[in-house]
């Protein structure tokens, strides 16, 4: 990754250290739920960073996450739910960080247009 995407990256890493994370509990943490999608990148007392890759047609695990960053380490697009019967397309470029709310979810089959893999920064 460019040094100027590291650097534009840093500002976001500092506001999720300031606004903090929920307590994800343990049975539905990604790591353990899915860790064929999950891997551990690097984890402190204050942080955790993990990769996604998110493959068409697998189906993860109910799992949850805290509040948190993530970094998009490639372009990715897949189809959604928009919530009326319908699908949307939702897409990410490469480089770009976008924050992400606590949430519960799993069970639902990927549609992605290509493997797609993320960094998500967690603090703990």
């Amino acid at each position: 990754m460019p040094i100027s995407k590291i650097v534009s990256i840093v500002p976001l890493l500092l506001l999720a250290a300031v606004v903090g994370a929920a307590a994800v509990p343990k049975p539905l943490d990604p790591l353990r739920a899915a860790p064929h999608i999950y891997e551990l990148e690097f984890e402190n007392e204050q942080v955790r960073v993990i990769r996604q890759i998110i493959r068409n047609g697998e189906t993860p695990p109910l799992h949850a996450h805290p509040d948190r960053v993530m970094v998009y380490l490639q372009t990715c697009a897949w189809l959604e739910d928009d919530g009326e019967g319908g699908e949307r397309m939702r897409s990410f470029k490469f480089g770009e960080a976008i924050w992400a709310p606590a949430e519960t979810h799993g069970g639902e089959t990927a549609t992605v247009v290509q493997d797609c893999i993320i960094l998500e920064v967690e603090l703990l």
